[in-house]
């Protein structure tokens, strides 16, 4: 039992040193300029984080059973019994140690590709909003990267609580999954009735800027990067810091649905986690990459209300007294289908704005 928890706490030590180590090249901690990034720059990282998810997932493929220290048929199959539904306990208790364990990482890798491929697909969306918040507060593009950096940080802190946190909560009380289910349903049917209606963010309206500009003077001035700056005497925080604020919040917000979106594939909280923290990984990059052409993906967001409205009614099936399990593989496939359905239809039907700006992009 020691020997299982040292070696789960040394996974998770050894993914944290990881994470650190990409933030600290990635996200430019030490870098001081401010600049621009091209397009070009954007598609090359984002493929970095891409090559890089997915090769933790061939560490997943490998040595899964890492992520709980499972050293036994004993262990495995209590951590299967736990987290991963009848089907894949069923095959574990009918094989020999070495099949049910090489069963169970096929499972994990599935399920974290899932999860990943959730997590990442529906940030899509969160930089719409993204996108509308920095043009709100008027930041310069220059200082994007740094808004966003401090705002990644913040994001995976939160969501280390929010998930481990709702994996306790589902493990003491399951019928948590239902109200996750309906919860899905209706953010899938909203989104669809929503899909045309232009968004806009004011700043002015909203409650978070409202509290800290009655604690904390404000300055609508922009002159540099610093979320704080001394005028006459006194600190004054800048839109830059109310604008890593509101993203924090909304970040929030968005977790709320993609959170409970991976748990239908996997209760799991350690492979929501991983899925989650990769995903947000190469969100600045996302961002950077569909800022440029995000008005393209005219279905983008019925394709993801769909995907929504998937993701719940298979949380509530799996629930009791149903227990319908879906194959994880299953579910892959028909996310995969939707997603690349929504993309395709953007492509060949697309609208004359889009069908502009993919001539300009072209012609860069």
């Amino acid at each position: 039992m020691h020997n299982s928890l040292l070696i789960q706490g040394l996974f998770m030590a050894g993914f944290v040193v990881l994470i650190l180590g990409l933030l600290v090249m990635d996200l430019g901690i030490f870098e001081k300029k401010d600049r621009i990034v091209s397009f070009k720059r954007a598609l090359c990282t984002s493929l970095i984080w891409i090559v890089l998810a997915c090769l933790f997932g061939v560490v997943l493929r490998f040595a899964g059973e890492q992520m709980h220290g499972i050293e036994d048929k004993l262990s495995l199959t209590e951590i299967v019994n736990q987290y991963h539904g009848k089907t894949l306990a069923q095959k574990v208790e009918a094989a020999d140690y070495e099949k049910a364990l090489n069963a169970y990482r096929k499972q994990s890798t599935l399920e974290y590709f899932t999860g990943y491929l959730i997590e990442y697909s529906l940030s899509i969306d969160n930089i719409f909003v993204m996108i509308l918040i920095f043009s709100s507060f008027a930041i310069p593009q220059e200082y994007y990267k740094r808004v966003l950096m401090w705002g990644i940080l913040g994001a995976m802190l939160m969501r280390f609580i929010f998930i481990f946190a709702a994996g306790a909560l589902i493990a003491k009380y399951g019928w948590v999954l239902l109200i996750f289910g309906v919860f899905l349903i209706y953010s899938a049917i909203k989104m669809f009735v929503q899909r045309n209606k232009k968004e806009e963010v004011h700043p002015e309206n909203n409650p978070v800027v409202k509290f800290f500009a009655k604690i904390f003077p404000v300055t609508n001035e922009i002159r540099d990067h610093s979320f704080v700056r001394r005028i006459n005497g006194h600190w004054v925080i800048t839109p830059l810091l109310l604008c890593l604020i509101v993203i924090e919040f909304t970040d929030v917000l968005f977790a709320v649905d993609s959170i409970p979106a991976i748990f239908s594939v996997t209760k799991d909280p350690y492979i929501v986690f991983f899925s989650n923290i990769f995903a947000i990984l190469g969100l600045r990059s996302l961002f950077f990459l569909v800022s440029s052409i995000i008005r393209m993906f005219r279905f983008l967001k019925t394709g993801l209300s769909f995907l929504l409205l998937f993701i719940g009614i298979k949380m509530i099936l799996e629930c009791e007294p149903l227990s319908i399990d879906i194959p994880v593989g299953v579910s892959l496939m028909i996310i995969l289908a939707v997603l690349g359905i929504s993309i395709l239809l953007s492509v060949i039907l697309p609208d004359k704005e889009s069908k502009k700006e993919a001539e300009q992009l072209i012609e860069k």
